[in-house]
């Protein structure tokens, strides 16, 4: 069954990665998208984004494509018709909910399927990450070596 994990990963962390290889194994045609939302304004470019998560993926049988646009513009474009995402929290619910009413509405056959973090992610986010990173913290526990050598070299152009 086809399946893809839809994200900014602006950047990819560990609480991604776990959503990835846990869906990964229930899903025999799995993909990672790249959703270049322009309404976002990422820290890294979506060539670093790509990189970064290939890298972190690597040896992993995991597809990767980018998407410029709306997810119901991409699931129907491949045939898609299951989206995974993750949840933290009572608030990241509040917002999969309503975008998952949204996209219902604009395709009947888009199925959202949830997939909650492992406990030891629950507070973890891009956001986070990147304010650790701006300040020089510790970031081993909670990205890939590629993301930090990456994060570590945007704030020391910054």
């Amino acid at each position: 069954m086809k399946a893809i994990y839809p994200g900014s990963f602006d950047p990819i962390t560990y609480g991604h990665i776990d959503i990835i290889k846990r869906a990964s194994k229930v899903f025999d045609d799995f993909t990672v998208v790249l959703m270049n939302n322009l309404r976002k304004k990422p820290l890294f470019s979506v060539e670093e984004r790509l990189y970064m998560i290939k890298e972190s993926l690597s040896g992993m049988n995991i597809n990767v494509d980018i998407h410029d646009g709306l997810l119901v513009q991409y699931v129907k474009q491949n045939n898609v018709k299951i989206a995974i995402r993750g949840l933290r929290a009572v608030g990241d619910f509040e917002y999969e909910f309503e975008m998952a009413l949204a996209n219902r509405e604009m395709c009947p056959s888009l199925e959202m399927i949830y997939f909650m973090t492992d406990i030891k992610y629950l507070f973890l986010s891009s956001s986070m990450v990147k304010e650790i990173a701006q300040f020089g913290g510790e970031l081993k526990e909670w990205v890939p070596p590629i993301v930090e050598k990456q994060l570590r070299e945007k704030f020391q152009k910054l």
